[in-house]
């Protein structure tokens, strides 16, 4: 089960389950790209349901999670995908902005995760299966360091690692195996809207095109990761690479504040 479904990872992500043979049922607040992701998955043979869900609603979230059961039988794995982004002096940012960005990112995860988990704990593992359930949220690369103007996106995400992080140990015990997925930079719709909220000037540094990967390769690193559970999934080389860099960026906040200020100063002049 797939949040955010209608485009980038999550779409992605819905065609590389169903190549794999798992039936998916997707939720996302557009409905006619919904549908098309459903054709593309049936005209490969898959088998999807879907359902109009915005995920800071708790009722809708429960009707995706039932639609799923009754389509499907059970919930195996939920994918707590949707979300986005807001460039912005935190200063700058109403209550308003910072509460809807909450809501979406945060809340609107533990929305669609809290019924999901209580079908997986209410089935014993099938035959064969070391777990009964896997939880994935769909964190950042971010999470671990932010950038200016990401204050709020940034917090969002840490806080979404964060509960990955201690579920994990909380559910292990109980059969279900919880994950915390972190794309870099990914060629998807996500940074044209940024763009679009931030009035149509980016003022912070983007990942270079050459350095963006795609939401394919994303949604694969995902099905390996429903394979052969992680704790904490860096997508490929580049977000391994980008992992190291974190790592260094908390071991040495001095040098990680200099490198910011610098290119906070430059940008601002652009």
């Amino acid at each position: 089960m797939i949040t955010g479904a209608s485009s980038g990872i999550g779409a992605a992500t819905a065609l590389a389950c169903a190549r794999a043979g798992m039936p998916v049922a997707l939720g996302a607040r557009r409905a006619d790209k919904l549908v098309g992701v459903r054709d593309q998955i049936v005209a490969i043979g898959g088998r999807a349901e879907i359902l109009e869900t915005d995920v800071t609603r708790e009722a809708q979230c429960a009707q995706l999670v039932q639609a799923c059961v009754s389509a499907f039988g059970s919930v195996y794995a939920v994918y707590a995908n949707a979300g986005y982004g807001d460039e912005s002096p935190l200063h700058e940012m109403s209550d308003e902005r910072v509460r809807a960005m909450f809501e979406t990112n945060f809340f609107g995860s533990l929305n669609i995760i809290r019924p999901a988990l209580a079908r997986m704990l209410e089935k014993p593992p099938a035959p064969g299966e070391r777990y009964r359930g896997h939880v994935l949220w769909c964190s950042s690369c971010l999470a671990r360091v932010t950038l200016p103007r990401y204050s709020i996106y940034s917090a969002t995400k840490a806080a979404q690692a964060m509960c990955a992080s201690s579920m994990r140990h909380e559910l292990k015990p109980l059969g279900v195996f919880v994950s915390s997925v972190h794309p870099i930079g990914t060629a998807t719709e996500f940074s044209d809207q940024v763009t679009a909220r931030a009035g149509g000037v980016r003022k912070t540094i983007q990942t270079p095109a050459r350095l963006k990967q795609t939401p394919d390769f994303v949604a694969e690193c995902t099905v390996n990761e429903l394979r052969s559970p992680r704790g904490e999934v860096w997508t490929g080389f580049k977000g391994w690479l980008t992992r190291v860099g974190m790592g260094a960026a908390i071991m040495m906040p001095g040098v990680s504040d200099w490198a910011l200020e610098r290119i906070a100063a430059r940008r601002s002049t652009k």
